[in-house]
């Protein structure tokens, strides 16, 4: 049996960036990790005000050093093949902020835990969580098993689950909620010699539309590597009754000129990948001896690249509650009301976008024609800066589409 301040399932974004704040403020951090890093992992694109969080890791020198595309900018394509002009971060935000990047998830993730370890923290690799450890209602640590089939029993002043879209906790404990409004599928793989632009624009993340509100991303990523894939209703994606991901896939690029004159080039590499049901929430973020961070808290869709972003914001979070909690040996649920709040809501500012985009008749085009004067606060949601009042924006587009109703979920049990 081993014993630490706190035990973090997943090296992931948030695991990662929790375990290194609170390694480095002299807490005793145990890592938990069942895959053998550098991994895979979809998600490559950062937002602008993903750079502050980067910043608080130490990591924003290493960022501009790294072979990471730079990305400045987003663009949108309609069905037709017509590029909007991109949106540029830079005519909003000084230069230390408006650039940021699209990354390989295996190197980024990577970079992350090594933060971690080197700040102190114990990485137990190649280690699968099997269960909690509960008594009397509070969590006092897990049980995992290594590689070897070995046996470990952590306990720990409180669990961090930071286990991504597995949920580990929330599933375990009868906490998963379904998005009601968001139950999109995924279809995507990875090209080489894509066509792209050169200069500044060479990182813009591209959004491409298709019929039945579905769209494509295409993320350029180093070494002439792009990553593209299709969001949509599942019964979109397989209304030919087809089941072969690759036929689904190039039969849907043709529904995007732009798409099909890009790849027309390109070669593809690797396998084709399938998710659904991405959206999805936890009804609490604790309870005594446990704390939910990241995906494992939730993911709400890929459509504006915030899943990097609440990850990375959720660990940073959960590591400041945490630390004033051991330091003030108080780690009660009802003292994480604070991180689920902000959390709360920013997620649902970031919902009510991501429910209109997905509405019929919506566009942020419109929007902006007219009320011009919100530009800016589209703009700031969109690149990650989600805990401003946007009470002005949601009443605008509320005239143009139904705001979907808050999810109060997300708060400390018990509490």
């Amino acid at each position: 049996m081993i014993s630490c301040d706190v035990a973090i399932i997943g090296a992931g974004p948030s695991g990662s960036s929790a375990a290194a704040l609170l390694a480095e403020k002299g807490h005793k951090v145990i890592l938990i990790e069942r895959s053998r890093f550098p991994r895979y992992h979809v998600g490559e694109s950062l937002l602008p005000f993903n750079s502050k969080t980067l910043k608080r890791l130490g990591l924003l020198d290493k960022m501009r050093n790294s072979t990471f595309i730079k990305k400045n900018s987003v663009q949108f394509v309609d069905q037709e093949g017509i590029m909007s002009n991109p949106f540029y971060f830079n005519t909003r935000y000084p230069d230390d902020l408006a650039q940021t990047w699209q990354v390989e998830r295996s190197e980024f993730d990577n970079l992350l835990m090594q933060t971690a370890k080197q700040n102190g923290a114990l990485i137990m690799e190649e280690t699968e969580v099997v269960s909690l450890t509960e008594e009397k209602g509070k969590i006092l640590g897990l049980n995992a098993l290594t590689q070897k089939k070995e046996n470990i029993e952590i306990r720990a002043k409180i669990t961090l689950d930071c286990s991504g879209k597995e949920a580990f906790a929330a599933n375990r404990l009868g906490w998963r909620v379904k998005d009601p409004e968001l139950n999109k599928v995924a279809i995507w793989t990875y090209f080489e010699g894509a066509a792209r632009a050169s200069g500044v624009d060479e990182g813009a993340t591209t959004v491409a539309f298709i019929p039945e509100k579905g769209w494509f991303w295409h993320i350029p990523l180093q070494n002439n590597k792009t990553s593209v894939g299709v969001v949509a209703e599942g019964k979109y994606l397989f209304s030919s009754g087809k089941k072969d991901l690759s036929e689904i896939f190039n039969k849907l690029v043709k529904q995007n000129k732009w798409i099909e004159s890009n790849l027309k080039d390109a070669h593809q590499v690797g396998e084709y990948w399938v998710t659904n049901e991405y959206s999805n929430h936890s009804k609490y973020c604790s309870k005594q001896g446990l704390m939910l961070a990241g995906d494992a808290y939730c993911f709400l869709d890929p459509v504006f690249s915030s899943g990097l972003m609440l990850a990375l914001k959720s660990g940073v979070l959960a590591a400041d509650a945490i630390d004033l909690g051991l330091i003030e040996n108080d780690l009660t649920p009802a003292r994480f009301k604070s991180y689920a709040r902000t959390l709360r809501d920013g997620i649902n500012n970031m919902r009510i976008l991501v429910c209109a985009f997905y509405s019929e008749g919506f566009t942020f085009k419109a929007l902006i024609d007219r009320f011009p004067n919100l530009a800016g606060d589209v703009t700031d949601c969109l690149s990650g800066d989600i805990n401003k009042d946007y009470t002005s924006l949601h009443e605008a587009i509320a005239t143009m589409v139904q705001i979907p109703k808050k999810m109060e979920l997300g708060m400390p049990l018990n509490t």
